[in-house]
């Protein structure tokens, strides 16, 4: 299971897992110019990071011609969500069925969420973050343009 870790440690390995889950309900496959595309990167590139998922068996690949169609396979993932469940601590008091959903790892979902839901939810953490910053920039910006001209014009703010 380390080694699962190891892999899904990079975050171009997790947006392809993604891809490819976003997809399971439409059968499930992606072409590799699909990826690429979806991706914005060079076609070495996706393929040197879907073998990597391969080699972890955490892709199925499917032979077409030359075209290579690519699925999740959601046994591994599923291991470690299992294996992750102690540490997220899902909540004793809940009703058994809410603990039950709780637990379901989104790719085992039975109602799909929408892909940009899900990447929202998945980069909520971050938004404080980027709010800061942007509040920063704001207060900058302000200090920097408003003020001077506030000043000029006599309408200084006054604490």
């Amino acid at each position: 299971m380390a080694d699962i870790f190891a892999v899904i440690a990079d975050p171009t390995r997790r947006e392809l897992l993604r891809l490819l889950l976003d997809r399971r309900p439409d059968g499930g496959e992606s072409s590799v110019g699909e990826l690429v595309t979806a991706l914005g990167l060079s076609q070495p590139t996706v393929s040197k990071h879907l073998r990597v998922l391969r080699d972890a068996g955490l892709v199925h690949v499917r032979e077409e011609g030359q075209h290579r169609f690519y699925s999740v396979d959601e046994e591994p993932l599923s291991e470690v969500s299992t294996w992750l469940a102690p540490f997220l601590g899902v909540v004793e008091t809940a009703p058994q069925d809410a603990r039950d959903l709780a637990s379901l790892p989104p790719w085992t979902s039975p109602v799909p969420v929408p892909a940009p839901l899900r990447r929202a939810a998945e980069n909520l953490p971050a938004a404080g973050d980027v709010g800061t910053s942007l509040g920063r920039a704001v207060a900058q910006a302000q200090s920097r343009i408003l003020d001077p001209v506030k000043k000029r014009l006599g309408r200084a703010d006054h604490p």
